[in-house]
């Protein structure tokens, strides 16, 4: 049996030794397309302030740690899928071709590029590769002035990096606040006035629309409320789309992503798809959505591999929303339906001079999402909460009063169940 996994970030990576862990004997391929090991992208901020060496950026330390539990791991390009002779075409001078018998598609996504004129100009580029990043360590010098354009999830883990390399930063983001995916008006705006406090221009609610080379040598970049802003460097963070551009149409039903089942199994049985490529079952919403996160990731190749070695009948429960972010020191995090639901109830405390928010969100007596801010200690009974899906009867109104009391009804309630409260603590 021939498993061939296409892509080497997390999902491709611990899929394969799933499926090493479950079928020893099994022939195990990763595909990858990159000029380096597998590695984190979200260890690449760290690479860029100089932290950890390149090395330290790859998911396995061991050079030697692919081959050493059975798994081939071989560099290519994914150019097209022959379903019917189950033949993967690789995109190189030699033709070559490789043949599988269990398929995962583990492609990840790629930044969007903006139509931006001037957008392939000298000088600008994406943060999202080992390849953006060695660009960016030889470009950026202490002192220079960096727009960035983004302030979502990616675009924030961006910001610390720039800040910290000693550039002077202007952000540039097209919604009012900031991490629009990921936080309220409040809390965004939160983390917006904590980035102005350590120095960072920001500039929400418009666009850049034009970048040009100005005849200093610098970057001129229009804005769409008519500023111009001057910089040495421009980074692009405005999000990404999944990595679907090698299949034909129809070949695989493909939504936003390569829809999946609760198996991870695409639309033919011998095809599956995990991370950022694959649309799967959001567990707060029981729709079918993009997670471009880690968790989700690992979660979904966990549960692909076991499937693609037949390994009784493992069902996808489902990813929650979690986003977890540290932003020049002030951590933030979102769980699950952190915007609400409909006829749901909330409720939320904030302290704006000590950079503190809190907000829980209701379902009937059920903890459906929380967002907070400056305010670590809860993160794990959030979300339990959630994630169990523990009814809090009485204790929902109590919160709605005092959510502070968090702990109390957290333990009142998994006690009350039998539960031990240290799963989710």
């Amino acid at each position: 049996m021939h498993h061939v996994i296409v892509g080497s970030g997390p999902a491709g990576v611990v899929a394969a030794e799933t499926l090493k862990t479950h079928q020893k004997d099994a022939r195990v391929t990763i595909l990858n397309n990159e000029d380096a090991p597998p590695y984190s992208r979200m260890a690449i901020p760290y690479y860029l302030i100089d932290q950890i060496e390149e090395n330290g950026t790859h998911l396995r330390k061991n050079k030697d740690h692919y081959s050493s539990i059975g798994i081939d791991l071989i560099n290519g390009e994914l150019s097209a899928i022959d379903l019917a002779s189950k033949t993967l075409l690789l995109n190189d001078s030699t033709n070559k071709s490789l043949q599988y018998d269990k398929l995962l598609l583990a492609t990840g996504s790629s930044p969007n590029i903006p139509k931006i004129q001037g957008i392939e100009t000298e000088g600008v580029s994406s943060c999202w590769t080992l390849a953006d990043a060695r660009y960016l360590l030889n470009k950026i010098k202490k002192g220079d002035d960096v727009v960035l354009m983004g302030a979502g999830f990616i675009g924030c883990i961006i910001l610390e990096a720039l800040v910290k390399s000693g550039a002077n930063l202007t952000v540039v983001e097209m919604e009012d606040r900031m991490v629009p995916r990921m936080m309220n008006d409040d809390a965004g705006g939160m983390i917006k006035d904590w980035c102005l406090s350590k120095g960072v221009v920001i500039h929400t609610g418009t666009r850049v629309e034009e970048i040009e080379k100005l005849d200093s040598g610098k970057l001129g970049l229009k804005l769409s409320d008519g500023k111009i802003l001057e910089a040495n460097l421009a980074v692009s963070a405005t999000g990404v789309s999944p990595n679907t551009g090698f299949l034909k149409k129809e070949q695989l039903k493909v939504g936003q992503g390569i829809l999946v089942n609760r198996s991870m199994q695409t639309s033919d049985p011998d095809v599956f798809a995990a991370g950022d490529v694959a649309e799967g079952l959001d567990f707060s919403t029981g729709e079918y959505s993009i997670q471009a996160i880690q968790p989700t990731a690992v979660d979904h190749a966990r549960v692909a591999a076991k499937n693609m070695i037949q390994l009784g009948s493992v069902e996808h429960q489902g990813s929650i929303n979690m986003n977890v972010l540290d932003t020049l020191g002030l951590i933030s995090c979102s769980f699950g339906a952190w915007a609400g639901v409909k006829d749901g109830e909330q409720v939320s405390l904030i302290n704006k001079d000590r950079f503190k928010y809190f907000n829980l969100q209701f379902e009937d007596d059920l903890l459906v999402g929380a967002t907070s801010i400056g305010m670590t200690q809860h993160v794990g009974v959030l979300r339990g909460l959630i994630q169990s899906r523990i009814r809090l009867g009485d204790w929902k109104d109590r919160l709605l009063k005092d959510p502070t009391r968090l702990m109390e009804a957290y333990l009142s309630s998994t006690q009350a169940l039998g539960f031990n409260s240290k799963v989710f603590a």
